[in-house]
């Protein structure tokens, strides 16, 4: 498939940008005002993909929120003179400059999407304008091959993740419609975003101004060419992970196909990552994986999982490629057979079960993984940290993080939690480099489950369970559960074990042994934190 999307201007007018931007606000073209507009079940609806419940709730309002709508949520041609009136500043002709729109006729008909986009960060609350290219409901086709996404799941996701840490310089790797500059901006000096598609850094760059942000700026070119030589306190990248089969007949979207064969993508970047991170710098990263029929490197020489961990091939192999040197949690959310993602991602560029290139695309997806040996395919999301260099000389078997996991429970409540969970627990690691602290307290948001089978008075099953963050659940026994539930600030570690030694009668050095890495886990799970 050719690309057929229309052209944007690489640099917008930033007066015809600010013009708009007061035309949305003047009608309050917000989520919830739109919310209200057609009601919360049509909104639910649209949300699904069906937009005639909302088209029916505005079908005679001519103001200009709903001409708004109509116009940029559900990518509508609307008569010019009702759009004019709703966008008295910019006008027409200035949606035509800003290449959000053309004439047809009598008629005004979008180029693009331009939806409010809500947020909620460690920072607090807010809302951007979003602008991208009209999708599959507006265009009533497939989607061209150069399509800018707007705000999806694996964007949402990425933003829930980002550690909430004030830097100097950030850079956004793979920037898309710019979603992810636009969040991080919120605590970095300077950002850098970065695109190989100049149609998506004008999308970005449109953004930016529309919302008033000012120290994003823009390079195009391939994974970390743009910015050789220079390095950053903080990294994020949504990149085009996903893995295509590279054959005739097969679309390769650009917002979600690098352009290498399987994972490639996704192990450039981790393998080259470290050069471009500052002492003490982070890197977080959505990604594929393939687990293969065999390792490239063998087991014995990759570094041991830390103990609890739910390893897969697929994060073995992911292990493989990072340098050893770095700090680095890996967290797994799903695996899928390759009949289930070659489906999953047929569907995603628009091609149903009904039409006859759906079972050509399938089969090539399928002969690509089996000539590959690929087995299954993880989904998950990848940290790394370069050490910083103020750290000191760790203590005797003190090493990297090295935190390889599968975690498919459901997480914690949007709001930035996750994030906040990847910071504390780096920093509970650093902590832990001098041993565990002297005083704990046991976390807010950590509560106790006790299990009894009937006509017993000692639980069969004792559950710690956290209420934030990766919503963990650690199965414990008395003495464990006892050390947590005594973890209220006034008593040492040592105390409390003590305590607990003499009160089920066993040798202090025995329980030590026993508890001090589960208190470890704890302190690095977030269950425990140094008292104040």
């Amino acid at each position: 498939m050719t690309a057929v999307s229309d052209a944007l201007p690489p640099v917008p007018d930033p007066a015809l940008a600010s013009a708009l931007a007061a035309d949305l606000d003047a009608a309050d073209f917000r989520s919830e005002p739109l919310r209200r507009l057609w009601g919360e079940e049509a909104d639910d609806a649209l949300g699904r993909g069906v937009r005639e419940p909302v088209l029916r709730a505005i079908a005679r309002d001519v103001g200009p929120l709903a001409t708004a709508g109509r116009f940029f949520v559900l990518g509508m041609p609307q008569p010019a003179p009702l759009v004019d009136a709703a966008f008295a500043r910019v006008g027409v002709d200035g949606l035509v400059a800003l290449g959000l729109a053309r004439t047809d006729g009598a008629d005004a008909v979008p180029t693009a999407l331009l939806r409010p986009q809500s947020f909620v960060d460690a920072d607090g609350v807010g809302e951007w304008w979003i602008a991208s290219d009209l999708d599959e409901l507006a265009l009533g086709t497939a989607l061209p091959a150069d399509h800018v996404l707007g705000v999806g799941g694996a964007s949402r996701t990425l933003a829930e993740l980002v550690v909430p840490v004030p830097v100097s310089r950030a850079l956004d790797l793979g920037t898309g419609c710019g979603i992810q500059a636009l969040l991080v901006a919120r605590h970095a000096g300077e950002v850098v975003a970065t695109d190989i598609s100049e149609r998506a850094l004008a999308f970005a760059a449109l953004n930016a101004r529309l919302n008033g942000v000012t120290n994003i700026t823009f390079r195009q070119g391939s994974m970390f060419e743009p910015v050789a030589g220079e390095a950053f306190d903080l990294i994020v990248s949504n990149p085009p992970f996903v893995i295509t089969p590279r054959v005739v007949g097969v679309t390769a979207y650009e917002y979600r196909d690098g352009g290498l064969v399987g994972d490639a993508l996704v192990e450039a970047f981790v393998r080259s990552v470290a050069d471009h991170l500052t002492p003490g710098g982070i890197a977080q990263l959505l990604g594929n994986w393939e687990s293969v029929s065999s390792l490239p490197v063998p087991q014995s020489s990759l570094p041991e999982p830390v103990e609890g961990s739910k390893t897969t091939p697929g994060l073995t192999r992911l292990e493989s490629w990072i340098d050893p040197a770095l700090d680095a949690w890996v967290i797994e959310r799903e695996e899928l057979t390759p009949l289930a993602y070659a489906e999953l991602w047929v569907r995603d560029g628009g091609t149903t079960p009904r039409e006859a290139s759906f079972g050509r695309m399938l089969e090539a997806w399928l002969d690509d993984f089996i000539a590959r040996g690929v087995t299954a395919v993880g989904f998950g999301y990848v940290l790394l940290r370069r050490p910083a260099a103020t750290i000191p000389e760790p203590v005797e078997g003190s090493k990297p993080l090295r935190r390889f996991e599968k975690v498919s429970q459901p997480l914690a409540a949007p709001g930035g939690s996750l994030g906040r969970a990847l910071r504390d627990g780096l920093a509970a690691h650093d902590a832990l480099r001098d041993g565990i602290p002297h005083t704990l307290v046991t976390a807010p948001d950590v509560t106790e489950a006790r299990h009894y089978l009937p006509g017993n008075d000692d639980p069969s099953v004792i559950e710690l369970r956290q209420g934030g963050g990766f919503g963990r659940t650690v199965e414990a026994d008395p003495a464990l559960a006892g050390f947590v539930g005594a973890c209220d600030g006034e008593l040492s570690v040592m105390q409390i074990v003590s305590a607990i030694a003499d009160l089920f009668e066993v040798p202090l050095v025995d329980l030590w042994a026993d508890l001090e890495p589960r208190i470890r886990d704890l302190v690095l799970d977030g269950f425990l934190v140094t008292a104040p």
